[in-house]
């Protein structure tokens, strides 16, 4: 029986962690993720949630928690925004290095300085290259459904989780959400078993200094160097896609929600000019989309939901007959573009996909982005490449400089 609640994003996505039993809840406030720290209190104080809750110092002791009670065999989880984000970079390669399923919601929010306690994306976008999965969520259903997939997806691949969604956008929006039931979740969640080993009768040295070559342990065993542990964790990402879109599948079958595994696509198919995006933007392009229809142009949206591990086959497959792309991002790689633009062409590279692309940035520090802005841009970029002007450019968005 459906159990419909409207409620924010950070609400949908405590109420996640909460369904998925996680046993240990690292804690420290950042505007716009601290409601979401403070529900999960509430649950474990009333007992509805038996875990423990760490208050911590800092984000980086945060994720340290989170590191510790991983290895010992815990279930965990966190959350943080913008700066809290990067004062945890250095322990975000050591939870991927460590191969922990930590799964974590970044509640996007621009960074400082200047200061903004607004949304953007440039926040986890900073941390692409750390080695966690990063899935982005359109709404607030999707969070709280993607928080129970990123369990079953991390602890198969052994790779961290980062849950993204837009900070006021959808955090503190509230939507309706269908609550699945605890034991269908928990029949859709296998327990967490451990690849660590901690045993008295099996001493181990963790994550002990490695020298560049492979070396021989005290039984004559060859071991991993360092280059040998990187290489298995990208082709443990390499393989996630495959995990990736089986856990949406069984989702689907189990909940009766698909949210389209790597990407999501709305009147794709037949579409001449197809709008991309990430997150609530992607969203709001569904109603460009609707409106370029309703003007004769064939339009369609495609949502990257996962960014991390890229989803290189799944583009290609989607964008074969596009005959023009407009990327819209909530950040830059300073110095040259989105990074979700300088990526599908890189995915398009060496294929017969020769449509010409047009990069926009848009919405930092939560400037609005409004469908007919969306729109307009898009004509825009027909029109240069009606004019033969279809060398790739990056536009701000709805910016004004004197």
């Amino acid at each position: 029986m459906s159990n419909v609640q409207i409620m924010t994003g950070n609400q949908a996505a405590a109420l996640g962690a909460k369904l998925c039993n996680v046993e240990v809840v690292a804690a420290y406030p950042i505007t716009p993720q601290s409601q979401l720290s403070e529900i999960l209190s509430q649950y474990v104080e009333s007992g509805e949630l038996k875990a423990e809750y760490v208050r911590v110092e800092g984000e980086h002791s945060a994720l340290t928690v989170c590191i510790s009670a991983s290895t010992v065999g815990a279930r965990v989880f966190t959350a943080t925004s913008a700066n809290g984000l990067l004062y945890m970079h250095e322990q975000l390669h050591w939870a991927a290095g460590s191969r922990l399923p930590i799964v974590m919601c970044c509640v996007n929010r621009g960074v400082g300085a200047p200061w903004t306690i607004f949304n953007d994306q440039q926040d986890s976008l900073a941390q692409r290259d750390t080695g966690w999965m990063q899935i982005y969520c359109r709404n607030n259903q999707e969070i709280l459904d993607t928080v129970i997939q990123a369990y079953r997806i991390a602890e198969a691949v052994y790779c961290p989780v980062m849950v993204c969604y837009d900070g006021f956008v959808l955090s503190h929006t509230m939507m309706p959400v269908d609550i699945p039931d605890a034991a269908d979740v928990k029949a859709f969640l296998p327990p967490y078993k451990p690849h660590t080993i901690l045993s008295p009768d099996d001493p181990r040295n963790l994550n002990p200094v490695l020298f560049p070559g492979q070396r021989r342990d005290s039984e004559g065993v060859l071991r991993d160097g360092y280059m040998e542990m990187r290489y298995k964790l990208q082709a443990a990402l390499d393989k996630a896609p495959e995990t990736i879109r089986s856990a949406n599948t069984a989702f689907a079958e189990a909940f009766g929600r698909n949210h389209g595994g790597m990407l999501w696509e709305y009147h794709a198919n037949d579409a001449d000019l197809i709008i991309v995006g990430m997150g609530s933007l992607a969203s709001e392009a569904t109603a460009a989309a609707d409106i370029l229809r309703a003007e004769g142009i064939k339009a369609g949206v495609v949502g990257i939901r996962v960014y991390r591990p890229f989803p290189k086959e799944d583009v290609r497959d989607v964008f074969r007959n596009a005959k023009a792309v407009v990327i819209f991002e909530k950040s830059i790689s300073y110095g040259y573009e989105g990074g979700l633009c300088s990526d599908l062409k890189a995915a398009f590279y060496g294929t017969n996909i020769k449509a010409p692309i047009h990069g926009y940035i848009a919405g930092l520090g939560g400037r609005d982005v409004k469908a007919r802005e969306l729109v307009a841009a898009a004509k825009d970029s027909l029109a240069s490449f009606d004019r033969g002007m279809v060398e790739p450019k990056t536009t701000w968005l709805s910016t004004f400089t004197g």
